[in-house]
């Protein structure tokens, strides 16, 4: 088995070191420093695994099940704690699907689930989001892409990287297509607790005897680097499955990660993070909205959750070549171009980072260099 690079991974790779000066396109919330969780930490921690569960600290999974509002639902033997929700994803994926298995997966979408499926021989089956439709899922599409031989479907909600949203009676529409024919039923859920027009939809771990339900303290806290994540799942094999692939890749939880993440997920303070990270979310977003509203050519489907979305490039514009276009001086300014996604007429914008992001320098440069590339 190998895995091929992604082109989205590909793209951050080759820019790694182009040292831009505004960047327009942030996918987290503007993070927390060190210092604001040294009062609660123990100087006398040991700095070796958490000598209690292999499976993560007890505290940190009644969290995690309490902000997936799965409290009452699932247990903590129904949560693993991972490096973050790639890994998450990595260990179920790589558990569950074999050679010749098919999985259905969405596009525009996470690109990790077909790396992977790639990688072990699987059949991939792509059902397509549109932007005529708001990018929402097509229940119908997914049913006809859906057969015996389905094994996983991979899904995210809210949506990475368009930031459409599956309501509840979306997300029960697909458990009985997945039941159906007793298919596994990933969605991540990184972005959720983000929405800007609804409540959060339900977690499928708590619906779906096979579902799966995996996050991160990554986004909507902006605390990617402490590579803390989850998988939610009732199936006890499963989780264990989880736990032995583990055991033979990073092996066992960091500390520090498990103990921030702890202190991060309290109730009062999650509370208090999540309502800073959905105000100054919703501030660029609007600010984000105001912008496009005077390019020419340039448009987007508003996100509904989450912090990031697909704008399309006026006609005629490929993003491969823009943004590079982009770290030129004298804009040297960070895109992520949207065939990262496999869509190449688009950029992804993000409305992530806080105050701190300067997001109007990003887009002053971002104006100046469409004017200037059209002009070409």
């Amino acid at each position: 088995m190998k895995v091929k690079i992604h082109t989205l991974f590909e793209y951050l790779l080759e820019t790694t070191q182009s040292a831009p000066e505004a960047i327009v396109g942030f996918s987290l919330s503007q993070s927390p420093r060190l210092r604001d969780f040294m009062d609660d930490l123990d100087p006398d921690l040991p700095l070796d695994w958490n000598n209690r569960d292999f499976s993560g600290l007890p505290e940190l999974k009644d969290h995690v099940l309490r902000q997936a509002g799965l409290s009452d639902i699932c247990t903590p033997s129904d949560v693993l704690i991972t490096a973050g929700a790639a890994e998450a994803n990595y260990l179920a994926i790589m558990q569950l699907l074999q050679a010749d298995d098919e999985i259905v997966i969405e596009t525009p979408g996470w690109p990790q689930a077909e790396v992977l499926a790639k990688a072990i021989g699987a059949k991939v089956v792509t059902v397509e989001r549109q932007e005529a439709e708001g990018w929402r899922l097509p229940l119908d599409r997914l049913a006809d892409a859906i057969t015996s031989r389905t094994r996983m479907i991979f899904l995210t909600n809210p949506n990475n990287p368009t930031g459409e949203v599956m309501d509840a009676d979306t997300m029960a529409q697909v458990v009985t297509l997945a039941d159906r024919v007793g298919a596994w039923l990933l969605v991540d859920e990184v972005y959720a607790g983000l929405e800007w027009d609804g409540p959060r939809a339900p977690s499928v771990a708590g619906m779906y005897a096979r579902g799966i339900t995996t996050g991160s303290v990554s986004k909507a806290l902006g605390l990617q680097g402490l590579r803390t994540g989850w998988i939610i799942c009732p199936d006890a094999a499963l989780i264990r499955d989880a736990v032995i692939l583990r055991e033979n890749s990073s092996e066992i939880m960091n500390i520090m990660g498990e103990v921030i993440a702890e202190i991060a997920l309290r109730p009062d303070r999650y509370a208090t993070a999540m309502e800073k990270a959905r105000s100054e979310g919703r501030a660029n977003l609007a600010h984000m909205n105001a912008w496009l509203a005077d390019q020419e050519g340039l448009s987007w489907v508003t996100p509904r959750a989450g912090l990031i979305g697909l704008g399309r490039l006026p006609d005629g514009i490929k993003s491969d070549t823009f943004t590079r276009f982009m770290l030129s001086d004298p804009y040297r300014t960070f895109l992520l171009p949207g065939s990262a996604y496999g869509q190449n007429g688009h950029i992804r914008l993000g409305v992530g980072g806080g105050a701190a992001v300067n997001l109007d320098e990003g887009l002053q440069r971002l104006s100046q260099g469409l004017r200037d590339y059209r002009g070409l």
